[in-house]
């Protein structure tokens, strides 16, 4: 859409014109002070003897107008596109490379690519790879359930009875505070020794396993220490499924109860700040605990609810949204007379993390007033959960209402809605201190298949947030072997430090009965996980066949990426998924959208698209050809896809069998060699299992010299394709410095370089001296020069990237260079392909000059003559510049090249930065297209920390009168504020503004976010082009051509001559999304297809709902409470003893 410019009522001035202004800069330097050409012009090819190029045309005519006439500038851009085309061809090399490929044609073989095979290879050997982990499983399972069911328990059961690794024990020792140093319980805990293995990143001990218990449960408790001491046994069946699979990288069980007992032993990576880990809350094991939920929450707002009580009503729903994963759909309400939702969503909305986030900011904006009205609550929820016109889960139902207490039943609203089926569960939570009546609470969750639990204070919050779980796995439990079925999580970050990993999951059953006869238990044990690193099934992905822009991608139910080029989290959090839409990792379409839909279907299936791609650095976006082939991973609730380009449907394999002419290429890449042959980069690959990775490159290539004076390229140790191809083409481009570069004069033709780029991942830089300024990755295949060529037609020019915020170039010494690249298309016994890249490097000082000349009324090398607006003839580039802006801008809208003197240290910026009206003019008459997209991945820095003031958040002040009065030392405020202040020395979070530092890293970093991108590119347009930028009396003609075999737009427009008429700037700048990206109460409008797991456990005949929670009062003493109060006051807390949160259920699971 266009943006209008706005106009102003200035009158012109004179033919004088001011400074073109820099954005956020003081005044600029004008025609006086303009710095000179450091040298005089270098020869342009059009004016040398037509021994090279055709004879240059004749100037048109002159005409009554200053501003040049489109003729005119057409002639100019002719000449352009000639100069240009005439340097290429003579340094370039394009023609000569392919007359050397052709001479060595025996030395290397054309294989094809073939999507369907290739995919289908690929997807049998994850599949291959994951059913190993699989097999692994079950064992673990099903040994699992037999020791639980042998063991006996025991009630007198002490610490120095249990023997085991604890995993946070050294830490612990180091923190002279630790209640467990103070209490003498690492009587019990082993120390090991350690090595370092590569494949776990980390130092680990695979003689035994570790424990770690979550901070806020007591390591002494009944319930811990025989959970301890059954699955000790589990060890040997660790180490067994090891030596019968030595690439399993950490086996888990993670117990019901909180204790996690994983295999190989290594130290826990707890963090400086209150380590909050806890294996319920890891997204593997709520995956494996249950099956999909629909959950509506209620949160009772009434007048009688304030203060404390609704602060952790508030953090308790938080905590309860935590237990949720992308599988699930929920929607948060508040009610009091009447209910409404807290946020924005109107219905049930898939828990990802972003929906979450929405819904945690909301619940703070809660306010209590009126009174309790649990049948408008009840209502509302029943009537979310029968709303079949939306996406959800359609499994396990559930309302979790959190209330301070309350009478009425609302009987009524259960037969109306649950009874006699009862498909919906009901939780209730009575939260805070108080004498209300629970049994009305404890009724409504017995009625109806739920659990009864009470939140007397923070400490109780995230064990009884999650208890639930428990009761959503007994119909998993009594489904038996039906329910034992092997999940595959999404994509995380492993808390022991493999980086993104996914999890094969199995549960884990309580085998046992109560007595003969008796039903058998109910109850969920735990689940079983096995994680498999990502890096170790993309190892199983074709690396450097495919090209440098084809890859391999696979997605899951959910449509989010496991294997993606572009998954790349610039930070995690171990508590979230990284969940990257496939239609986020791409630029989306409606292609794409079948290709997804099609992928999560679980079909087979091929389609060539045209689709747009963005450039490596993220600055471009191109228009291309890809053809998507896919397939499902079977036995897993992946699909796998492989992407090519038409171009990549072959490839060269090199064949170097004769071992003279290996030493003979391979001597080309020694730095002895590099004055008279070039500087040689090599791409940093595995070439060899022993070769040790370097990001210097130049002790890269001095790390593979050493290896290969110790190996041969067909050593077994060694990727042989990769080792031929790289030795071939380091042989190749040597004789291209011998047929082309070597004999020309670089510096007469403004080249600060030449250079070439393979798919063997060779790039050689001409002359020697040219590497110390090239900045290109040293692997093609991830340089955005390498990757755009390949995709462009033509000359692709890259001039160097500039941020706004930074300073400008520097143009001192002529090392700011301009690089210009294109691809060589081979073509062999009719398949055509394009294994290499070339071009120059043009000095940017020298060729800005150029420019000037090759756009004016010059015909050869005198002097020209000034041409004004008196006289009868057009106004150039060259002569002219203080009336005329000459411009050439790249098809990202990036200045390259500029007849202004003071705009070369811009060179590289986005041209709206440089001038604004003129880019606005060109966006508005569709000489560039605008793309704007999300990225989900990005890093930001912490946001600072709020005004808490010199008191903890939230911490409740009593007044002197509180104080005097003794019916409030007698209440339950007094007792909530102690309890309080008690929890808060183990709760971090309570007193803190960022709950998430006590989890995340040691120290403040940055947190992700999400950025919003916007990328342009060459429109429609594609004729020379006369406007004007309608500003009334400030207005200006320009004219735009874009240069034909090249990614430039040739621009001609008056200097703008009122700094008033500025219209709105154009923004290219990646920007931060403080809502998180484009709004979620529209995206869930129109949620994303998906579908989720296969089965759901949900009901069951036998199920015992019996047991549905019974309240524990516990009024305290008025002595108590005042002894302790004055402690506080005193400032002399008491030390917490440890809460066995575990013990409000461990009859459950015994």
């Amino acid at each position: 859409m266009a943006v209008p410019a706005r106009t102003c009522g200035a009158s012109r001035p004179g033919p004088a014109p001011t400074a073109l202004p820099w954005p956020g800069r003081g005044p600029q330097p004008g025609p006086a002070t303009r710095r000179p050409p450091s040298r005089p012009p270098r020869p342009l090819l059009l004016l040398l003897p037509p021994l090279l190029l055709l004879p240059l045309l004749a100037a048109p005519g002159a005409s009554a107008y200053s501003f040049p006439q489109q003729h005119t500038m057409q002639h100019w851009a002719r000449r352009l596109e000639q100069e240009i085309d005439g340097v290429m061809r003579i340094f370039g090399g394009v023609q000569q490379l392919r007359e050397i490929y052709k001479d060595n044609r025996n030395l290397f073989e054309v294989q094809e690519n073939e999507p369907q095979k290739l995919v289908e290879k690929v997807a049998g050997d994850i599949e291959s790879l994951l059913d190993r982990k699989v097999q692994a499983l079950k064992r673990l399972a099903d040994a699992a359930e037999n020791f639980q069911k042998a063991h006996r328990w025991q009630d007198n059961i002490k610490e120095e009875d249990i023997l085991y690794y604890d995993a946070k024990a050294d830490a612990e020792l180091d923190d002279p505070e630790s209640d467990d140093v103070e209490r003498g319980s690492k009587v019990s805990t082993l120390r090991l020794d350690f090595v370092e293995d590569s494949n776990f990143k980390n130092k680990v001990n695979y003689s035994y396993t570790a424990v770690q218990i979550p901070t806020d449960i007591y390591k002494g408790s009944t319930v811990i220490l025989n959970e301890l001491n059954w699955t000790e046994a589990l060890e040997n069946v660790f180490m067994e499924n090891r030596r019968q699979d030595p690439t399993l990288l950490w086996q888990v069980f993670g117990s019901a109860t909180g204790v996690t007992r994983y295999y190989p032993a290594t130290p826990w990576r707890a963090p400086k700040k209150i380590d909050l880990y806890d294996v319920r809350r890891r997204p593997w094991y709520i995956q494996g605990a249950s099956s999909p939920k629909d959950m509506v929450i209620i949160v009772d707002v009434s007048g009688s609810v304030s203060g404390l009580t609704l602060k952790l009503m508030k953090t308790s729903v938080c905590e309860m949204l935590d237990t949720l994963s992308d599988d699930d759909y929920v929607n948060v309400a508040s009610f009091n007379e009447k209910a409404q939702p807290v946020s924005c969503f109107t219905h049930l909305v898939q828990a990802n993390v972003r929906n979450k986030k929405v819904f945690k900011e909301a619940v703070q904006g809660m306010v209590a007033k009126g009174t309790t009205g649990y049948k408008a609550g009840f209502e509302y929820a029943f009537d979310q959960l029968q709303n079949s016109n939306i996406t959800r889960a359609n499994c396990n139902k559930m309302i979790m209402m959190f209330t301070d207490g309350g009478e009425d039943r609302v009987q009524d609203v259960f037969e109306k809605y649950n009874w006699p089926n009862r498909t919906v569960r009901v939780f209730t939570f009575s939260v805070g201190q108080h004498n209300y009546d629970v049994t009305p609470l404890q009724w409504m969750a017995c009625a109806n298949k739920g659990y009864y639990f009470e939140i007397p204070s923070i400490g109780a919050i995230r064990i009884n947030t999650q208890e639930y779980l428990d009761v959503l796995g007994r119909p998993m439990v009594l489904a038996g072997k039906e329910a034992k079925q092997v999940q595959w999580t999404n994509v995380y970050e492993d808390a022991l430090g493999l980086g993104l990993v996914v999890t094969g999951t199995l549960p884990v059953f309580n085998l046992t009965q109560d007595g003969p006869g008796e039903k058998k238990n109910q109850l969920i044990l735990g689940v079983m996980g096995i994680d498999v690193a990502l890096n170790d099934i993309k190892r199983l992905t074709p690396n450097y066949t495919l090209g440098a822009n084809g890859y391999v991608f696979a997605i899951d139910l959910n449509g989010y990426v496991l294997l993606h080029p572009n998954l790349k989290p610039q930070t995690t959090n171990f508590r979230e998924p990284v969940t990257l839409d496939f239609l986020d990792a791409e630029l989306e379409d409606e292609n794409k959208e079948e290709i997804r839909r099609s992928m999560i279907d679980g079909n087979k299936g091929h389609k060539q698209i045209r689709t747009l791609v963005k450039s490596l650095d993220e600055r471009y976006v191109d228009e291309v050809v890809r053809n998507y082939t896919w397939v499902p991973i079977r036995s897993t609730n992946y699909s796998l896809g492989l992407v090519l380009p038409p171009y990549s449907t072959f490839y060269l394999q090199a064949n170097l069998s004769d071992q003279i002419l290996q030493v003979k290429y391979f001597e080309f890449l020694l730095p002895s060699s590099f004055e008279s042959e070039g500087h040689v980069f090599i791409a940093p690959r595995e070439y060899c299992k022993d070769l040790n990775a370097s990001d210097n490159n130049t002790e890269f290539l001095k790390n593979f010299i050493e290896l290969m004076e110790k190996v041969t390229p067909d050593s077994k140790q060694c990727n042989n394709f990769l080792l031929h191809n790289l030795i071939l083409d380091t042989g190749i481009t040597q004789q291209l410095v011998e047929r082309v570069w070597r004999d020309q004069d670089l510096n007469t033709y403004s080249l600060l370089a030449v250079f070439a780029a393979t798919d063997g991942g060779i790039t050689r830089v001409f002359p020697n001296k040219a590497a110390e300024d090239w900045t290109e990755n040293p692997e093609p295949f991830n340089a955005s020069f390498y990757r755009r060529s390949l995709d462009n037609r033509g000359y692709v020019f890259k001039p160097p990237h500039q941020d706004a915020l930074l300073r400008p170039l520097e143009l001192e010494n002529d090392t700011v260079g301009i690089l210009v690249s294109t691809a060589v298309e081979l073509s062999l016994g009719g398949r055509s392909l394009r294994p290499a890249v070339v071009g120059v490097k043009l000095d940017l000082e020298a060729w800005a000059e150029k420019f000037k000349v090759l756009a004016s009324n010059r015909t050869h090398q005198d002097q020209p003559q000034k041409c004004g607006p008196s006289s009868h003839c057009e106004m150039d580039c060259e002569v002219n510049n203080e009336d005329l802006l000459c411009v050439l801008i790249d098809d990202g809208g990036f200045l390259v090249l500029s007849n202004q003197n003071h705009q070369w240290d811009q060179v590289g910026r986005f041209f709206s930065e440089v001038d604004a009206n003129l880019m606005l003019a060109l966006y508005n008459n569709s000489f560039y297209t605008r793309k704007e997209s999300y990225d989900y991945q990005a890093a930001c820095a912490p946001q600072p920390p709020g005004n808490l003031g010199a008191a903890p958040r939230g911490v409740f002040v009593p007044t002197i009168a509180d104080f005097l009065n003794l019916a409030w030392w007698t209440s339950a405020a007094a007792w909530s504020l102690f309890q309080q202040l008690l929890y808060g020395l183990i709760y971090h979070s309570w007193f803190h503004a960022d709950p998430a530092e006590a989890e995340g890293s040691p120290e403040a970093r940055e947190s992700s976010c999400v950025m919003k991108q916007t990328q342009y590119y060459f429109g429609s347009v594609n004729a020379s082009y006369n406007a004007i930028i309608d500003c009334g009396n400030c207005s200006r003609l320009f004219h735009a051509q874009r240069l034909t075999n090249t990614n430039l737009l040739f621009v001609v427009a008056e200097k703008p001559l009122c700094s008033q008429c500025e219209a709105g700037r154009l923004l290219q700048k990646e920007t931060h999304c403080p809502a998180d990206g484009p709004e979620q109460c529209e995206l869930v409008q129109r949620p994303r297809y998906r579908r989720g797991p296969h089965i759901c456990f949900d009901y069951n005949a036998t199920e015992d709902t019996s047991d549905c929670g019974r309240g524990a009062s516990f009024p305290p003493s008025l002595g108590v409470l005042v002894s302790l109060q004055l402690l506080l006051l005193l400032g002399l807390p008491p030390r917490p003893q440890p809460q066995v949160h575990a013990h409000a259920h461990a009859s459950r699971r015994v």
